[in-house]
């Protein structure tokens, strides 16, 4: 009596192993893109309840040493003086004319420096935000 192992070797691949593994890079490409910070220059922002939606395009920063800085999009901030804004916003919306410009002016900042600021983008037609950090939770 001669018995026969039946043993057939299966074409298919799992792919559990893959899915698992591609899952885990998209939690840790979600996890590293979230830890980039927009600002590579520091402000401490004043503290403004309102919080805006608008995701701006253009970013003014003025530290608390009355340094100017300017950034279009994911670029990074370069110095700049202040009688070359205008026409440093001018080329930024050229290659986008409905962009919002986001000033981030530390709290130490004279009240006419981010008026001067202000004047710029309002002569030029700019859709200006200010930017605020949330209020501390009191305790």
């Amino acid at each position: 009596m001669a018995l026969k192992r039946r043993q057939k070797i299966s074409p298919n691949f799992s792919m559990a192993s893959m899915t698992d593994l591609i899952f885990l890079l998209l939690i840790f490409f979600m996890i590293t893109s979230t830890m980039v910070s927009p600002n590579a220059i520091k402000v401490l922002l004043p503290q403004g309840r309102q919080q805006t939606s608008a995701k701006p395009l253009t970013r003014v920063i003025i530290d608390k040493q009355l340094n100017f800085y300017t950034a279009f999009g994911n670029e990074d901030e370069m110095p700049i003086d202040l009688e070359e804004l205008p026409a440093f916003l001018q080329r930024c919306a050229e290659k986008e004319p409905d962009m919002y410009v986001a000033l981030y002016a530390d709290e130490a900042v004279p009240y006419r420096e981010i008026v001067r600021v202000l004047n710029i983008a309002n002569e030029n037609h700019f859709k200006m935000v200010l930017a605020t950090r949330p209020p501390e939770k009191k305790r």
